[in-house]
């Protein structure tokens, strides 16, 4: 999303703030107050907003784009991303500050090709999904497919998959 429009995404915005703001919009974390809001590719975040995502962080209070009244939430944040958030902070890519706000218990998930053993399993589920989604029968794989799954190195991931999987 362009910088504007995340902003307004996560922050809202009141009537008038920009073009196109008709009418007052709550943000998604003034939605997710007492909740929990994930944060998908983090490390793709604008740096402009990434100040304004650790103020939210540390001091539970924001504005909204174009707003005088300052709003309070509480939330958790789960974010995710496919880069190295460590490594960007060391470059200046990536708010350091930021980065260990964020980083209170990380978990890292290995890519898939780093674990051919649970690509049966998700391929199982991911037809059953699909199957579901169509209103077919179930699919199912033979040996030498699934053997063909687990050979590949799947650089798309499990999104990669997926897409396989629903192709065929």
């Amino acid at each position: 999303l362009s910088k504007e429009l995340l902003e307004s995404e996560l922050f809202g915005h009141e009537r008038g703030s920009f073009t196109g703001a008709l009418a007052n919009k709550a943000g998604l974390l003034e939605i997710a107050h007492r909740g929990t809001v994930f944060l998908d590719e983090i490390g793709d975040m604008d740096p402009a907003i990434q100040p304004r995502l650790l103020k939210v962080l540390e001091e539970k209070r924001f504005h909204r784009v174009g707003a005088v009244r300052e709003r309070r939430i509480d939330i958790r944040l789960i974010a995710a991303t496919h880069r190295d958030l460590a490594a960007l902070a060391r470059e200046g890519r990536f708010r350091a500050d930021l980065y260990f706000r964020i980083s209170t218990l990380p978990l890292t998930m290995p890519a898939l090709r780093d674990r051919p053993e649970d690509i049966p399993d998700l391929a199982v589920q991911l037809l059953g999904r699909t199957s579901a989604r169509r209103g077919t029968r179930e699919l199912t794989l033979s040996a030498d497919a699934l053997g063909a799954l687990q050979d590949y190195s799947w650089p798309g991931n499990i999104r990669e998959l997926r897409n396989v999987l629903e192709r065929a």
